[in-house]
């Protein structure tokens, strides 16, 4: 089996600009793990997924534990994680090389990368966002 067998072929992406929040509600409105980031040519840049967003004590935003999404999205407007995560941009807090795969490796290949840089998915590249 190859990763063109299961790799999903529909995904929404995001530009390096759009602000954290929008990239976290894209993240729940697609059900994605992660987000493609692409330049204003749809060239590949980074992404930003859901690993991204968690201990992020460099940039002044440190989730406490539990449900990670509670807090940039808040259910207190003054929250200082929600004020922080308001004022970033998804280049700030993305992965800027992220691995990738061509989409005849094998799906022995593909959980070699996955167990190599403790991550829970790869990108296929060439594939065109909708």
């Amino acid at each position: 089996m190859k990763a063109a067998d299961i790799m999903r072929t529909w995904f929404a992406t995001v530009k390096p600009s759009a602000s954290l929040l929008d990239a976290i509600h894209l993240l729940l409105e697609t059900n994605q793990r992660g987000i493609p980031v692409v330049d204003g040519e749809g060239v590949l840049v980074g992404i930003i997924s859901e690993g991204d967003f968690l201990h992020r004590r460099k940039l002044g935003v440190d989730y406490p534990e539990g449900f990670w999404l509670e807090w940039p999205l808040g259910k207190d407007e003054g929250q200082l994680a929600r004020e922080r995560t308001s004022g970033l941009r998804v280049d700030a807090v993305m992965s800027r090389h992220p691995v990738c795969v061509d989409e005849s490796a094998t799906i022995e290949e593909v959980v070699k990368q996955m167990d190599i840089y403790q991550i829970s998915q790869v990108l296929v590249p060439g594939i065109r966002a909708e």
